[in-house]
């Protein structure tokens, strides 16, 4: 299949699901049912290369060494694809068994769908979805991992577009994804780490920015913790469709229970990536304030914005020697006055490299702009005492549905902040002196704005009043358009 052949097919397994189940709850069944197809299709693939090595020893072929994931007898595929009563109960209990025979890499990975619900799934629904998967063998000989990947990427997104209200939870603008990893650019042998990692984005984004380089990305070790249970089993699906293997992915509370820890502290990274949940208010401040990680370093945020806790946990999480970090952040951080104490450490302490504000609509029912946050523990001589702010409102595309970053945009912006100099109306080089005489503020428009028309440049009356009836005319035609659509 072509990849766009792919998609489609793929997508087609979700038309199955219309008018029974929430589109936001599409993922919790459609991710694990191909993930579920893809491991049976290999475990075949190999059994069969096994067996014609060996001359036909089945009992060679069934080894253990010669399969990615075990497959127990009775939880291959086509068992499941033979019931056809309690076909839910079947999938869960094949299911359980192949994380039961995986208990290093895929212990929980798919999940806690309802499959035995049948007021929500029925026999019948759930026997279409299986014959639809059944259509093609996904093993590698017909869908390699990249081909595969990135039609998984692809349905992500499209359970984001679909999702409404959900989507920000696990899928962060992948041209924003791109942006990111381009600035903090992971190296071979790095480890690199997202504290809210969703379905993975970021953290698979660097894996294919080496391997789009030409350069040993297997040997980069990618962590990621995610709060939600089907989140994080995606991001895990995310990981092993794409042929990654050095990765630790776990559920759980970041600011409540980090996961990743060496001598009861902190494990510390050399790259971290985030796009964290913004200004959550349902969280233990109490417990920050008396952290017994020392991530309160810059003070304790306020209970009804968790942002500066995030910010904090990962600053505390950064190598020393090289340590950087890139993190989306709604606008607030940069001025808000309850986090102007933190704010000024960070900056006294000259960690802030770069601040990005970015255009708007780029984010799923949001039509706000956000900025990016760089820091680093260890600056280069020549950039100490200095923040870089570019203000890139305008390097935005629209659509439909929102907003993306052109090739051209990434470009120009990634350019801005390797050159670390001023550009006019673009980006502006001020010293942490400077900031600090505006009691910290790092509010983008107060050091740099967008270029404006020149006056210089007015239209005349002619040129206005011709535009005008221009619009005129092109507003009639979209209200008439708009009427015979209401009307049919």
């Amino acid at each position: 299949m072509t990849q766009p052949q792919l998609e489609k097919y793929l997508w087609g397994a979700a038309t199955a699901l219309r008018g029974t189940i929430d589109a936001g709850d599409y993922k919790q069944y459609i991710f694990p049912l191909l993930f579920f197809k893809r491991i049976c299709d290999v475990y075949e693939e190999e059994y069969q290369t096994a067996l014609e090595e060996s001359g036909g020893d089945l009992e060679y072929a069934a080894f253990e060494e010669n399969h990615r994931f075990q497959i127990p007898e009775g939880a291959q595929w086509n068992d499941v694809r033979e019931t056809t009563v309690n076909v839910g109960m079947a999938i869960q209990e094949a299911m359980r068994a192949v994380e039961k025979a995986n208990p290093d890499t895929l212990y929980g990975i798919f999940g806690d769908a309802s499959w035995t619900n049948k007021n929500r799934l029925t026999d019948e629904i759930l026997t279409n979805l299986v014959e639809h998967f059944s259509q093609h063998k996904l093993d590698l000989k017909n869908v390699p991992d990249d081909q595969l990947g990135n039609a998984y990427e692809y349905l992500i997104k499209e359970f984001a577009d679909d999702s409404g209200h959900t989507a920000a939870e696990f899928y962060t603008n992948r041209t924003v994804v791109k942006l990111m990893t381009m600035i903090v650019d992971p190296q071979p042998g790095e480890t690199v780490y997202d504290p809210t990692c969703g379905s993975g984005g970021l953290l698979l984004n660097c894996a294919l920015h080496l391997k789009e380089q030409g350069k040993e990305y297997r040997t980069l070790k990618l962590y990621g913790q995610e709060i939600n249970l089907i989140t994080s089993a995606i991001a895990r699906m995310n990981m092993f469709l794409h042929g990654i293997e050095e990765f630790q992915i776990v559920r759980g509370d970041t600011l409540a229970r980090p996961a990743f820890l060496e001598h009861d502290e902190l494990k510390k990274f050399n790259v971290i990536l985030a796009n964290p949940p913004y200004s959550i208010k349902a969280w233990d401040q109490k417990s920050f304030a008396n952290d017994p990680y020392g991530r309160n370093l810059l003070g304790t945020p306020p209970q009804g914005c968790a942002d500066y806790a995030f910010q904090q946990h990962i600053q505390k999480s950064l190598d020393e020697n090289n340590g950087r970090s890139i993190s989306l952040w709604p606008h607030g951080v940069l001025f808000r006055d309850a986090e102007a104490p933190m704010r000024k450490k960070m900056i006294e302490q000259d960690l802030v490299e770069c601040v990005i504000g970015l255009g708007p609509n780029l984010f799923y029912n949001s039509p706000m702009e956000a900025c990016l946050l760089i820091a680093k523990t260890n600056k280069e001589d020549a950039r100490l005492g200095k923040i870089l702010f570019i203000n890139a409102v305008q390097e935005v595309k629209q659509s439909k549905t929102m907003g993306f970053l052109e090739a051209s945009h990434v470009e120009k912006i990634f350019r801005a902040y390797e050159n670390f100099e001023n550009q006019e109306n673009f980006a502006a080089l001020v010293s942490t002196d400077d900031v600090m005489a505006n009691n910290g503020n790092m509010a983008i428009n107060l050091y740099v704005q967008p270029q404006k028309f020149n006056s210089l440049e007015t239209p005349t009356f002619e040129s206005a009043f011709s535009m005008w009836k221009d619009s005129s005319r092109k507003l009639k035609l979209s209200m008439d358009q708009l009427f015979e659509t209401l009307d049919r």
